[in-house]
């Protein structure tokens, strides 16, 4: 399946907090979209590996994203290196999108700035023929470079180079954020046993939302994601600018 956007980030639930809205518009506009998840979160303070699978499905099938595949790499100890490269490629050939968004390229997760830049890096060797890889048949694949990378802002601010109105997609968004029950703020969940973490908190969420407030009122509408980009963007039509 060609996509028109695939989203490549750290961990299970790191596209619900920063992009799900804008990938919620575009799959609107008709485009498909995947995630790859780059780990399973099992680091994490909260739930289980297997649990935050279970939800990535959930905030999958909430947003109607046409695939979710997870790329089984180390949660916090992944390295932007050969092997791990070549671990995401076959993803990007695979699904050959014309758009990746992947992780803010500087966080204060340390993981989310390393796989921003890992996933730069794998979207240009995925464009060089003589780097060899496989599908699951075995078959070689074939070359694929996407035409955009997109960085999304994430725990700490950055200015963005570019903001997208999710004014009428927010509240879905805010609705596949909490799938992640084991991880945020949701009431029904049991926790029992469990401690508490720095995005577990009701003021956490609050954030979220005031963050995608503030992006929204930079460009005159209620709800907005920023994102970075290292690649001039140009424009054919200026009326489409908001």
């Amino acid at each position: 399946m060609k996509l028109d956007i695939l989203a490549i980030t750290a961990h299970p639930d790191d596209v619900e907090l920063c992009c799900a809205g804008t990938l919620l518009s575009q799959i609107a506009l008709g485009k498909k979209v995947g995630i790859v998840d780059l780990t399973r979160g099992e680091l994490g303070t909260r739930g289980t590996p297997e649990g935050r699978i279970q939800e990535a499905k959930d905030a999958a099938a909430i947003m109607n994203i046409s695939i979710r595949d997870n790329a089984g790499l180390a949660d916090g100890f992944f390295v932007n290196n050969e092997a791990h490269q070549k671990a995401i490629i076959p993803y990007i050939r695979k699904y050959q999108p014309d758009i990746v968004i992947t992780n803010a390229v500087i966080d204060r997760h340390p993981d989310h700035g390393r796989a921003g830049q890992l996933v730069a890096d794998s979207c240009f060797y995925s464009g060089l023929r003589m780097i060899k890889t496989y599908d699951e048949q075995g078959g070689e694949q074939q070359a694929w470079r996407p035409k955009h990378i997109f960085h999304t802002v994430q725990d700490r601010y950055i200015s963005p180079d570019f903001v997208v109105d999710i004014t009428a997609f927010h509240d879905l968004k805010v609705e596949a954020i909490r799938a992640f029950k084991s991880q945020f703020h949701v009431p029904e969940y049991n926790e029992e046993g469990e401690p508490q973490s720095y995005i577990s908190t009701p003021e956490f969420l609050e954030f979220v939302i005031a963050r995608a407030r503030e992006m929204g009122h930079s460009i005159g509408v209620t709800f907005g994601e920023g994102f970075t980009t290292a690649k001039k963007l140009g424009i054919r039509d200026l009326s489409s600018f908001i």
